[in-house]
């Protein structure tokens, strides 16, 4: 699916498009709990994430190091670059003597624009067990690059999807 082809979904009541998401992205701050689990462990539980919203894509949220339990995570292999957001670094989880590979990553040192997410950690959603906001288990975004949390009061379509790779 060419851009230009896109039809964004109508967002109903209560609900978000992801086509009225600006770009470059805006943070700001998030209004609902968010929760991470894997193996048993709830990984995180805050209600003090922010949420970073960029055009076509769900929202990612990030977690204040002190709402993570950092004693379960170790620094991961490898970084990438985010034009908005700067370099990332990995983490990892290990629990019960199993390391699960880059389960969360976060900004240490943040591009300006980007400050608000200074050492906050977000989670990928394909590689825990469960991420809720709220009370809602959250799917994750398309792709299996991406980091965004899909509920039932976003709509899209979104980035990451078959034939969005040119968006």
């Amino acid at each position: 699916m060419s851009r230009d082809k896109i039809r964004p979904v109508p967002p109903r009541a209560g609900q978000e498009s992801v086509w009225d998401y600006p770009r470059p992205p805006r943070i700001e701050r998030a209004s609902r709990r968010i929760r991470a689990r894997l193996a048993g462990e709830t990984l995180a539980d805050s209600t003090r994430a922010v949420r970073v919203l960029e055009t076509s894509h769900p929202p990612v949220y990030y977690l204040p190091p002190e709402d993570v339990r950092m004693d379960l995570l170790e620094s991961g292999r490898g970084q990438s670059y985010c034009e908005w957001k700067g370099q990332a670094v990995y983490f990892d989880a290990v629990i019960d003597g199993r390391r699960h590979e880059r389960i969360a990553w976060a900004y240490p040192q943040p591009s300006p624009r980007a400050r608000d997410l200074a050492g906050y950690l977000a989670f990928y959603l394909p590689r825990i067990d469960e991420g809720l906001v709220d009370d809602e288990v959250a799917r994750p975004q398309p792709g299996g690059f991406y980091g965004g949390w899909i509920t039932d009061d976003v709509v899209g379509p979104f980035k990451g999807e078959p034939g969005t790779e040119h968006w």
